[in-house]
């Protein structure tokens, strides 16, 4: 019989930079033109957010942030390790970096072997350095199965679930960093450098209306009130049907495998009720009690609506997993949520087991 594991974690890319650039998108936010006055005003902040901000923006209280976040990537590799997986299947959104104008997929299984991808180019670009002091140019080797991947697509096609695949990564485009930070994170201690498990990376469109409206990321609000909105993604419903047909797909082998949703939920930069100031964080702790409760019909019924309104768009990935969860019957054996106001996004931890 098979042995299956689920893990639930962020892929936040700023807990791959220094203390310093920690709340660097809240301070790039502030200067938006078009937002309020006073929503910018830290007098107007609830006290947690005004407690996290302080004097120094952020800058003391993100070491206590990254504390909470490598505790929790610590409890996931550590149950990684003990289970062992022959391979690991990892849920990410992709941000506008292999899906773009040419085609944008719901699904696509990424069917690559081992790869050589730079570490840090995205920091790069933004003038943030890498917490570990490595080289702008650093690499690490990220362990693939393409042979898997074709199976697992041509399986869940057979199942009813209409999958695309993906041979090759768009030249001149970022690899996926929801997959890349995957690694990074669970081997936080040396950079992604020595994790030795395969990855099955399935990429999710998350940003739906805004794949390519905001490619997949930050917008001024100027910008936000013209655009064009794309067609919707994958509903959190049909997420949780493609994670429940990937789960049919490898019970049906001997492997022992590793199910990995990579995403925080609601972000600031998404949320445009909260001015993209703060994340939201009632929202998702609404989600987190049925998902503690694993009350998962009530967590299919999620509209998209709720999820873009809140600014959860990355939380379709662990809609997938739910989907797997449960049809594997697997019990969350340990969870957290670290919730913060000022740090982008809050982050959710969690581990199944059967």
């Amino acid at each position: 019989m098979n042995q299956f594991l689920g893990v639930g974690m962020t892929h936040y890319p700023l807990l791959a930079g220094t203390d310093e650039h920690m709340a660097g998108l809240l301070r790039w936010t502030l200067t938006d033109p078009n937002i309020p006055d006073a929503e910018k005003d830290p007098a107007n902040w609830p006290p947690e957010m005004r407690a996290e901000w302080e004097q120094d923006q952020g800058r003391a209280s993100a070491a206590a942030h990254r504390a909470r976040l490598v505790e929790g990537l610590r409890e996931c590799r550590a149950a990684l390790d003990a289970f062992a997986p022959d391979i690991i299947v990892v849920w990410g959104d992709d941000q506008y970096e292999n899906f773009r104008e040419e085609v944008i997929p719901p699904f696509c299984v990424l069917a690559y072997d081992d790869l050589q991808v730079p570490a840090f180019e995205v920091m790069n670009e933004r003038g943030s350095p890498n917490v570990w002091g490595l080289p702008d140019d650093f690499e690490i080797t990220l362990r693939g199965d393409a042979s898997r991947a074709r199976e697992l697509t041509d399986g869940l096609i057979n199942d009813g679930v209409d999958m695309a695949y993906s041979y090759r990564k768009r030249v001149a485009a970022h690899f996926p960093h929801a997959i890349l930070n995957t690694q990074l994170f669970l081997d936080y201690e040396n950079a992604g450098a020595k994790f030795p498990y395969r990855l099955l990376p399935i990429t999710v469109n998350c940003y739906g209306q805004h794949a390519i409206a905001r490619r997949g990321g930050l917008a001024r609000f100027a910008d936000i009130r013209d655009e064009q909105l794309d067609p919707s993604g994958p509903t959190p419903a049909r997420c949780m049907a493609v994670g429940r047909a990937v789960a049919r797909h490898f019970r049906k082998g001997d492997s022992k495998v590793a199910f990995v949703a990579s995403s925080s939920w609601s972000h600031a930069f998404l949320a445009d009720s909260l001015w993209h100031i703060r994340p939201d964080t009632a929202a998702d702790e609404r989600l987190y009690q049925l998902l503690v409760q694993e009350r998962y019909d009530e967590l299919g019924a999620t509209t998209s609506r709720a999820v873009v309104e809140a600014g959860q768009h990355e939380i379709l990935n662990w809609f997938c997993l739910f989907g797997a969860v449960q049809e594997l019957g697997l019990a969350r054996t340990w969870s957290t949520l670290v919730t913060t106001d000022v740090f982008n996004s809050n982050k959710p931890f969690a581990l199944y087991g059967g």
